[in-house]
């Protein structure tokens, strides 16, 4: 058995406290300036937003939990909580959406008039908000599935903001009052595309699917060339979360060597597959000649 840890990026919770921070006051603000104005592209943006403020929580929560050590209980720890906000994160945003366009289609079978002015200046600060927001999150983003989702909510809000914008513009100078709701239409697109990407990529991973950057079948044949292994089998490779990816298998070797001896082709796998795969920890069983299933997939 083998074991390398290789954690690299360390994701900090304490930007998404301020981001929770200011989607609150942001959500209160377009509540209040929709109800005044009518914009229902104001009102959509605030719903988003306060859902924000939810999937902000629960990310938070989250990442609090992945922290916490293991144990007799919790062997692995908390670690796959990340895996669970993400996809509780990018279902929200596809049920925000079909609630977004589902306002939009009433609102254009029955428009009225809105106020103009207040839907721009609160547009205006929903981009200042939601963009210094992003800013916060992006670094983390890159490194986390948990933090992605909280950073995509953030930055479909802002985007949703420079939509509402544009459309209070042409209705305060061309009194178009149906790009309000075109714009919705628009947002709730957006909303369900970036969504299902993450929610596919966080039901991938909590399926324990293979993981798509690795070729299992590269990597078996890079682990033939070391001398000393015969066949490697049984095979499973999979992310805990986003820092750990794993990989469990059979080691048939080619001679009936002592321990001492199966810890130097131990080492030399698990090095080959942490530089070449990047598989930090591994677990791999020794056997000569054992009779038992030698395809690379069993199902166990």
């Amino acid at each position: 058995m083998g074991h390398n840890h290789n954690h690299n990026h360390q994701v900090q919770g304490k930007n998404l406290l301020f981001s929770i921070l200011l989607n609150v006051v942001i959500t209160l603000a377009q509540v209040i300036g929709g109800i005044i104005s009518g914009s229902l592209a104001l009102l959509s943006d605030a719903l988003h937003n306060f859902s924000d403020v939810l999937s902000l929580v629960f990310s938070y929560v989250a990442h609090k939990l992945s922290r916490k050590k293991a144990s007799l209980d919790q062997t692995f720890g908390l670690k796959r909580a990340e895996l669970i906000a993400a996809f509780v994160n990018a279902s929200t945003l596809i049920i925000v959406a079909f609630i977004l366009i589902y306002g939009a289609i009433e609102r254009l079978i029955h428009p009225h008039e809105i106020e103009s002015e207040l839907v721009i200046w609160l547009a205006l600060l929903g981009i200042v908000v939601n963009g210094f927001s992003v800013l916060l999150l992006k670094k983390d983003a890159d490194k986390n599935l948990n933090m992605k989702s909280a950073y995509l909510h953030l930055l479909t809000d802002m985007l949703a903001s420079v939509a509402v914008l544009v459309g209070g513009l042409l209705m305060l100078f061309y009194q178009i009052y149906w790009i309000d709701s075109v714009m919705t239409l628009l947002i709730a697109i957006y909303l369900i595309v970036v969504g299902i990407d993450l929610l596919k990529k966080a039901t991938k991973m909590l399926m324990l699917f293979t993981p798509e950057e690795i070729n299992l079948k590269e990597l078996i044949k890079e682990v033939h060339k070391i001398k000393g292994v015969n066949k490697l089998h049984h095979i499973h490779v999979w992310h805990l979360n986003e820092e750990e990816l794993h990989l469990e298998a059979h080691l048939d070797c080619s001679e009936d060597i002592k321990m001492s001896e199966f810890n130097i082709v131990l080492h030399q796998i698990e090095d080959l597959l942490l530089e070449k795969f990047g598989i930090n920890h591994i677990n791999i069983q020794p056997e000569f000649k054992k009779e038992d299933p030698k395809d690379y997939i069993v199902q166990d």
